[in-house]
């Protein structure tokens, strides 16, 4: 196996889980992965199967209580994020690795102005004082495609579109020239038309400068044409994972398989309807023993209810975890 030297990001049986009075949930449940330096991996799934808090716990901004990061490693060019101090810890966040969230108007302060909020990075990391931070924000503000940057650094986020204010959202995210981006469901809340302008726009910055990606997502379809890996979480486990060619060609996990019928394609017929997986994602509160995609399965059988499997190579390159993965593979 390959040392973590060698990879940019290293994610160690990463587990974290929420202690509420209904009791304890079990949000991520020891996940593990890689990323190299200049990669685009994806992260996919319903709501709630522990994608976000996953991000959340590389960035070290669970909260606590109710949350906790109960162990694990993150590996950040061999060094473990969760064993720094705070201190240390906020040099690297906006720094090194950057994230940018669903909903730009919650995550941006709105008695601040957009320039004074991506020149707090500026100043705290890079050293700048304001006139070089503020030269700088409209330049950021311009690369992503704000027209008149100069004259919208005062803007306040309520003066800007939604597609807009996620378009400065991500100038803040790349204020640092950051390692790695982390983009949690960044279109999620955008039409169509801007939701293909912004993922545009993330490929094209990613070749300029050179940053690794993790787009977390639940929509198999943005990941097609962005990511070179993905992984598919279910249940705070990842269940598939693999270059996104083999997972779309040769999907090996009923969940998987469910998430890709549900997609329409463009043969796809107004009246044809597209495939519902059944059921509903289980409670993380109270798992079910064995695989947690059972009891919505087709081709569960009475091990899938007793043992959960593991993720095992089905091709060089391509993990799932399903007992029954070898039928999956035939259909």
């Amino acid at each position: 196996m390959a040392t973590s030297a060698q990879h940019l990001l290293e994610v160690r049986d990463l587990t974290t889980r929420f202690y509420t009075e209904e009791g304890v949930v079990h949000a991520v449940d020891g996940i593990s992965y890689t990323l190299d330096e200049g990669e685009t991996l994806g992260v996919v799934g319903e709501s709630g199967c522990g994608k976000s808090v996953h991000a959340l716990s590389i960035m070290r901004l669970i909260p606590t209580p109710p949350g906790k990061i109960e162990k694990g490693q993150v590996l950040f060019r061999g060094k473990d994020l969760l064993a720094l101090s705070e201190e240390n810890m906020r040099r690297v966040r906006g720094a090194e690795i950057a994230m940018i969230f669903q909903d730009p108007m919650t995550s941006l302060n709105p008695v601040r102005t957009v320039g004074f909020q991506i020149m707090e990075a500026l100043i705290l990391h890079q050293g700048m004082d304001k006139q070089q931070a503020r030269e700088r924000a409209a330049e950021l503000l311009s690369m992503v495609g704000i027209p008149e940057a100069v004259d919208r650094v005062d803007d306040y986020p309520h003066q800007f579109s939604g597609g807009m204010r996620q378009r400065a959202m991500i100038a803040m995210g790349l204020s640092c020239n950051p390692s790695i981006l982390i983009a949690d469901e960044p279109t999620t809340a955008l039409d169509v038309t801007i939701q293909a302008q912004i993922v545009e726009l993330v490929k094209q910055l990613q070749l300029k400068l050179g940053m690794a990606v993790i787009w977390i997502t639940h929509d198999l379809g943005v990941i097609a044409g962005l990511a070179q890996r993905v992984n598919v979480m279910y249940a705070g486990k990842i269940i598939e994972s693999g270059p996104v060619k083999l997972i779309y060609g040769n999907p090996n996990h009923p969940y998987t398989v469910g998430l890709l019928g549900s997609l329409p394609s463009h043969g796809t017929r107004v009246s044809e309807r597209l495939f519902s997986i059944p059921g509903e994602p289980p409670d993380l509160v109270d798992l079910p023993k064995g695989c947690a995609f059972a009891v919505r399965c087709n081709y569960k059988v009475p091990r899938c209810l007793e043992e959960v499997p593991e993720l095992e190579e089905v091709e060089p390159g391509h993990y799932a975890a399903c007992w029954e993965k070898d039928k999956v593979r035939r259909v």
